[in-house]
């Protein structure tokens, strides 16, 4: 089965198959890629072939069983190698979706951001500190945190340094105090907590008839 979506002037195709059935998808995958040029073409569009990615996600075994199978994909006579890591609406996906780039992506911002933001600490007051943390910081790890879930404890943990280190710059506490009653007295939950959060205010949304039809 195959899946069609646009987003602005990104067009996404997803399939799914055995390993068995790689071959056969490949070859669908090329003739829906060739229609979707030929579409743009008429239109006076242009798909880029240099821009286009191509990534296989499954486990560590299936990807591995794949290594001798062509997977390549042709467009335009250009041909796409499999990528191991692709961005999608700003998310890094990684080929067995352990989402370790997008988490180390995420968290290395974070702290660029904290280091900028340490400089203006002694003219902001408690309040301004918190409204940019909240801005530059909470947002980016928010953002599309419901592709984290069920994620181990140790795969979270730069997520979960970056929010320790926020509420020390917010409450201009040291390294040695607790950061558990600062984020009490700021109302911040931890990592995995905010996720379930998400994934409950995005049921509660679907269950009332709040959410997009496609959730």
């Amino acid at each position: 089965m195959f899946y069609l979506s646009f987003f602005a002037d990104d067009s996404q195709l997803l399939a799914s198959a055995t390993p068995s059935g790689v071959a056969d998808v490949c070859h669908k995958l090329e003739c829906c890629v060739s229609a979707v040029h030929d579409w743009c073409t008429r239109r006076r569009l242009q798909l880029n072939p240099g821009k286009t990615e191509v990534i296989w996600f499954g486990s560590s075994a299936t990807l591995d069983s794949l290594a001798d199978t062509d997977v390549t994909i042709c467009l335009d006579q250009a041909v796409i190698h499999p990528s191991d890591c692709v961005r999608d609406l700003g998310v890094l996906l990684d080929n067995s979706l352990y989402m370790r780039q997008h988490i180390a992506k995420v968290a290395s911002t974070c702290f660029f951001h904290l280091r900028r933001l340490r400089k203006l600490r002694r003219v902001l007051d408690l309040q301004s500190r918190k409204r940019l943390v909240c801005a530059f910081i909470l947002t980016r790890i928010d953002y599309c945190n419901a592709v984290l879930a069920n994620l181990p404890d140790t795969a979270l943990a730069p997520l979960q340094q970056v929010l320790h280190a926020a509420p020390r710059f917010v409450a201009a506490i040291g390294p040695r105090h607790h950061v558990t009653p600062t984020l009490i007295s700021l109302h911040w939950l931890h990592v995995r907590q905010r996720i379930t959060y998400k994934l409950c205010t995005m049921m509660h949304s679907v269950f009332y008839d709040q959410a997009p039809s496609y959730i």
